[in-house]
């Protein structure tokens, strides 16, 4: 395949993804979407495949269940057929369904207290996880109103070791472009501490902070949404920030008053974990809150 149309096609799957994580609460209409991209939808469903390995149908079907499993615990005001519409199902019949052959138990039995069980088995299974480590009660966050933020990135499918790679192409767009002034972030659109690590989707993000000329601009661009996030600033190991994101999702937003959104979290770093010598990081973390009840 040629490299214009292989930049193509990462450009339609990738453009087709971030349409489905921010549509996921709609009914997601592949032949409007293939209008869009203009190509017909066989290509389409062919060009996501092949970047992605795994078929449109069975992505949406995942990231649905996905969200589905962390509202379930974070929004306790809403109904589970109301979790169930926010996620994009007409039917609670059909999402009970699929949640119990997914995570092996209903929404039900998962809201009060299987999750924990399921979370501590997937975390427990990764090597560099230390567990007696780890406090986080102290965290005190804040809640600020975050603008939309508009980034280069590229996406990376499971949150192991190749990541790094990943980051460090991140850094070669950046020396070769001369870019200084910039931010690095980390968009997290599946939850790391429910979902297995090779299936997360990672998006490593760049923002620039100066007025520079792109020369070379092969890397796409998306947009981090706006709006009112918990802010967390917290520093630790590789290994800390999957217990963090378990923490903050198990622990710290069912007793806060708040609900999430739909809206992913993102984190914003000061020294990324994935780069440096002694993979420590120093990071803001902003999860979208809103108001429960």
């Amino acid at each position: 395949m040629k490299r214009d149309t292989l930049q193509r096609h990462i450009e339609i799957a990738n453009g087709l993804l971030n349409y489905i994580y921010t549509h996921i609460d709609t009914d997601i209409n592949l032949d409007e979407l293939a209008i869009f991209f203009k190509i017909n939808k066989y290509h389409l469903h062919k060009i996501f495949k092949s970047i992605f390995e795994v078929n449109i149908y069975e992505s949406i079907k995942s990231i649905r269940l996905q969200k589905a499993s962390n509202l379930l615990l974070t929004n306790q005001h809403s109904t589970i057929s109301e979790i169930a519409n926010l996620c994009g199902y007409s039917s609670q019949t059909s999402f009970i369904r699929a949640f119990k052959k997914r995570f092996s138990m209903t929404p039900k039995a998962w809201r009060v207290g299987g999750y924990k069980d399921y979370s501590k088995h997937l975390i427990e299974q990764i090597s560099y996880v230390d567990a007696t480590n780890c406090h986080f009660e102290q965290i005190r966050p804040t809640i600020v109103k975050m603008p939309s933020i508009k980034a280069y990135y590229i996406r990376h499918r499971g949150y192991e070791e190749t990541i790094k790679q990943t980051w460090q192409k991140i850094q070669v767009w950046l020396f070769s472009n001369d870019i200084k002034e910039y931010e690095l972030i980390s968009l997290f659109h599946d939850n790391p501490a429910l979902t297995p690590l090779k299936e997360c989707h990672h998006v490593a993000s760049v923002l620039i902070k100066d007025n520079k000329k792109i020369k070379n601009s092969q890397l796409p661009q998306f947009t981090i949404s706006s709006g009112v996030y918990a802010k967390f600033d917290v520093e630790g190991k590789r290994g800390d920030l999957l217990q963090f994101i378990q923490w903050v999702y198990h622990e710290w937003l069912p007793k806060s008053g708040y609900e999430t959104t739909t809206n992913p979290p993102y984190a914003i770093y000061r020294k990324n974990h994935h780069l440096s010598e002694d993979k420590r990081f120093d990071m803001s973390f902003y999860l979208s809150v809103r108001l429960g009840g």
